[in-house]
């Protein structure tokens, strides 16, 4: 009907990021069909930490965006003042070595987001590139786990400026925090408009279409191959079979096409 306002946001095609640790690894997500990359350093070793500059100069290439990874450390979420001022240098330096926007996650004294470490996080980003993205990674998922308000949470990466906010649903995996993903793609709506929720962590070709049945529009993923039961037992590169599989069900995924085998992301 003219002049109705939906209350829904526009509806987007949904995308996939696959974090990389290199140039090759770009290459080899624009091959697979990647949005974008999510850039880091030994993601096997430590979840993912701040990659060297030349890493990104690398990285930031090849025709496709970069989203650099910026954690000075492995461990906790809660940073001492020296920590917060190299967050924000290598900030700087990321944006000016061209990505296109950067991964980051700070949590104040009382668990939930640090709406102004990450505000000023978000101000650096800005000012070398107006349009640069800012992702909040899964800290969010330790705020959630350790009980903070979800709701509250996600009002303070609206507040601090954040586009994205890359979850579990404060769960181990996106299966078994599939319920509060969809929650928090509602609650989103209401506390967070401009925030677009993307799901990442232990993501399977079988778990794709639940995931943007929930309300998801982003999927994270390193593609890289379980060897066993342990999610930490992974092989060292992402498999371009398994990423190129995987851009495939997140693209057919919201019409609801079933996608076939459960090899871990």
């Amino acid at each position: 009907m003219a002049g109705t306002v939906s209350t829904e946001r526009a509806v987007i095609a949904p995308e996939l990021e696959l974090a990389v640790e290199d140039a090759d690894g770009v290459r080899l997500a624009a091959a697979a069909g990647a949005a974008r990359v999510e850039l880091c350093a030994a993601l096997a070793e430590t979840e993912g930490i701040t990659p060297s500059i030349a890493a990104v100069e690398q990285a930031c290439s090849v025709c496709l965006p970069v989203h650099v990874l910026v954690r000075p450390r492995p461990g906790n979420f809660t940073y001492s003042a020296g920590e917060l001022a190299v967050i924000e240098r290598d900030v700087a330096a990321a944006m000016d070595a061209g990505a296109a926007g950067v991964v980051v996650g700070v949590l104040a004294a009382d668990g939930g987001p640090d709406t102004s470490a990450v505000g000023r996080i978000t101000e650096v980003a800005r000012r070398y590139k107006p349009a640069a993205e800012v992702t909040f990674h899964r800290a969010f998922d330790a705020a959630l786990a350790a009980g903070f308000d979800p709701a509250e949470a996600l009002a303070r990466l609206e507040k601090a400026g954040v586009d994205r906010v890359l979850t579990s649903g404060g769960s181990p995996d996106c299966a078994l925090g599939l319920g509060m993903i969809a929650r928090l793609v509602e609650l989103g709506r209401i506390h967070a408009p401009s925030v677009q929720v993307m799901a990442g962590g232990g993501v399977t070709l079988e778990l794709v279409p639940s995931l943007l049945e929930s309300g998801v529009r982003a999927v994270h993923t390193s593609a890289r191959a379980r060897r066993g039961l342990s999610g930490a037992d992974r092989v060292a590169n992402a498999d371009p079979a398994l990423a190129a599989a995987m851009a495939a069900a997140v693209a057919r995924g919201s019409m609801g096409t079933p996608t076939a085998g459960g090899t871990e992301a």
